[in-house]
């Protein structure tokens, strides 16, 4: 199994889900090979609740990294949970389309996608001028 996959699994254990119950892993690979961490944290106001992508790109962008060349998600389901799309846009701010991201599916099987099949047309800064 890949490493980046493994690390997803492995940090859903630490996930905060009281109320959905839905163990979110996710694991970041930079550029120069480091790999950065999260899971989910939920909020009785379900609005402040955080995604695992989010918390590991926090994470890497807190570390000073910029370049990102996988992403793995995995949910303690083993479903082929992709990131949601706030997550899609936020890993836009720092990722090119084609940032591999692999999703989880249990038994061995993993599904590969780019962020840009996952979100096509995105909102970026050219957008906005």
């Amino acid at each position: 199994m890949d490493e980046l996959i493994e690390a997803a699994r492995d940090v859903q254990d630490r996930a905060h889900v009281p109320y959905s119950e839905y163990r979110v892993g996710a694991a970041l690979e930079t550029e120069d090979g480091e790999v950065f961490v999260g899971c989910n944290l939920e909020n009785a106001n379900f609005s402040n609740s955080l995604h695992a992508e989010e918390v590991a790109i926090a994470e890497a962008v807190k570390k000073g990294h910029r370049e990102f060349a996988r992403l793995a998600v995995s949910s303690d389901r083993r479903d082929g949970v992709t990131p949601c799309g706030m997550c899609r846009q936020t890993l836009t701010e720092f990722c090119d389309d084609d940032l591999v991201v692999l999703c989880d599916e249990g038994e061995g099987e993993v599904t590969e996608y780019t962020l840009g099949e996952l979100l096509p047309n995105t909102i970026t800064q050219e957008t906005l001028e």
